[in-house]
């Protein structure tokens, strides 16, 4: 389990490393800051679209998905359980693209498939070399 957590793919490239990090930081303290902390505590309308597109306890859904955008956000900036929180920062804005803006026009669902293809590299490479990951588990 630690491993699935905290490991990552060995980037031996200095530049590779240091564009994983300044993605990761950049990424999650937007997700964090831009998206999610109007998000804690969510507010009766965010609560009432979440019931809008189906979700049973919206409540319940609407936590999850301001933490997912800012307790996630700041996982992914810090470098910290970077592969889980993007896991579930992902399954958020796959949400947003695909259910919230399911009708909507391409322009209204771009931001959320960007954020959700970065998701997705966090997923497969982990949070780089230069993370709070890495130091918990050093490369092998």
């Amino acid at each position: 389990m630690n491993k699935l957590i905290f490991s990552g793919t060995h980037l031996s490239s200095f530049k590779a490393n240091l564009g994983i990090a300044l993605l990761r930081i950049y990424t999650g303290l937007s997700m964090a800051f831009g998206h999610g902390i109007g998000k804690i505590p969510p507010s009766g309308g965010f609560a009432e679209g979440i019931a809008d597109m189906g979700f049973p306890a919206p409540h319940f859904f609407s936590w999850a998905a301001g933490l997912s955008e800012f307790g996630g956000g700041l996982l992914i900036a810090f470098g910290l359980m970077t592969r889980p929180a993007s896991c579930f920062l992902g399954i958020t804005m796959f949400v947003a693209a695909f259910i919230r803006h399911g009708t909507d026009p391409f322009m209204q669902k771009e931001k959320a498939l960007l954020f959700l293809s970065i998701t997705v590299l966090f997923i497969l490479v982990g949070a780089g070399k230069y993370s709070i990951d890495r130091i918990i588990r050093p490369a092998q």
